[in-house]
C-alpha cells in the first residue's frame, strides 16, 4: 500500500482533515458487532480485543460511544463482550449507512461532535458507507486499522484504501488512545497504562 502515499492527491485528501482529538468533540463509533456476524469475520477475535481496548480507554477519559446494529431481528443483538460494557446509545438500522437513521443524526448533531473514531464491521459495507457519508457532512472520519474487518481480507484492505482516498484519517487502536491520553500526567495514566499495556493471546 506504501506507493499510495506518494500520491500528492491523497496526501491532500487526507492530511488536510485531520484535527487534534479533543475529548468532548470525539465520538466512538462501534458498528455491527452483531452475534450472526462477527462468527465469520476474519481475525474476529483480535477485532473484537481492539475494539475493547477502545472501549475501556473512552470509558476511562469520560469520551462518547455509540453502537449500531443492522436488522437485529434477524442478524441478533451485539455481542456481550461489546455490550456488557453498559451505558451508550444504540442506533438499530435497515440501511448499510447509519447516515441514513434521523436518530444518529440528530444525536450526533446535538453533542457537536466533529471527530469520529468508526470502528466494527464490515469494512467494505457499513463502515465504509457509513464513514464516506459522515465525510459528506464535514466530519473528521478516523479509522483505526486494527478495528475493522471483514469476512474476506481483500475486501477489508480494498475499504480501507477506499476510505483513505475518501478523505478519511488512517490510524490504530494504539495511537488513537494515546492520542486521547496525551500526557502521563493525568490522573488516569495508571489504569490507562494497564490497558495500553494489555495485548492479544488467542
Amino acid at each position: 500500500m506504501d506507493q499510495f502515499f506518494k500520491n500528492k492527491d491523497l496526501k491532500k485528501n487526507t492530511y488536510n482533515n485531520i484535527q487534534v482529538l479533543r475529548e468532548e468533540e470525539t465520538l466512538l463509533l462501534i458498528m455491527d458487532m452483531q452475534e450472526k456476524l462477527i462468527c465469520n469475520i476474519n481475525e474476529n477475535q483480535l477485532l473484537i480485543f481492539n475494539i475493547n481496548k477502545l472501549i475501556d480507554t473512552f470509558i476511562l477519559f469520560n469520551v462518547p460511544i455509540a453502537i449500531t446494529e443492522q436488522n437485529p431481528l434477524k442478524l441478533g443483538k451485539t455481542i456481550e463482550p461489546i455490550l456488557e460494557k453498559k451505558g451508550y446509545p444504540k442506533f438499530e438500522k435497515m440501511e448499510f449507512s447509519c447516515s441514513k437513521n434521523e436518530s444518529f443524526i440528530n444525536y450526533v448533531n446535538k453533542y457537536k461532535f466533529k471527530n469520529i473514531i468508526v470502528c466494527g464491521i464490515e469494512s467494505h459495507i457499513c463502515v465504509l458507507q457509513t464513514s464516506i457519508d459522515l465525510l459528506k457532512k464535514g466530519f473528521n472520519i478516523l479509522i483505526p486499522r486494527d478495528a475493522i474487518g471483514s469476512r474476506n481480507e481483500i475486501d477489508n484492505e480494498t475499504a480501507f484504501l477506499r476510505l483513505i482516498l475518501s478523505g478519511a484519517v488512517p490510524c490504530t487502536t494504539e495511537s488513537v488512545i494515546c492520542e486521547l491520553c496525551k500526557t502521563s500526567n493525568r490522573k488516569e495514566f495508571k489504569e490507562f497504562s494497564k490497558i495500553l499495556k494489555n495485548s492479544f493471546s488467542n
